[in-house]
């Protein structure tokens, strides 16, 4: 299967049995990274985080209010 990087547009072959290419060919909302910019991206983050200004800003979860009937 010939996928193209979503970042640098590289055009790279995956085996067609393999999982990342099965999951690319039923979920087509997910996208592929090339190894070379995967890498990049993971040192620039491990990088950010090393200065310790670095936030991870993830989803809250909101509590549901289950108001009692009476």
């Amino acid at each position: 299967m010939r996928v193209k990087c979503i970042l640098c547009g590289k055009i790279c072959h995956l085996d067609d049995q393999s999982v990342l290419a099965k999951r690319l060919r039923n979920r087509p909302i997910h996208t592929f990274m090339c190894e070379e910019c995967s890498a990049r991206i993971s040192e620039r983050t491990r990088a950010r985080w090393a200065t310790g200004k670095f936030t991870l800003h993830l989803p809250v979860k909101r509590k549901k209010h289950n108001k009692e009937r009476s």
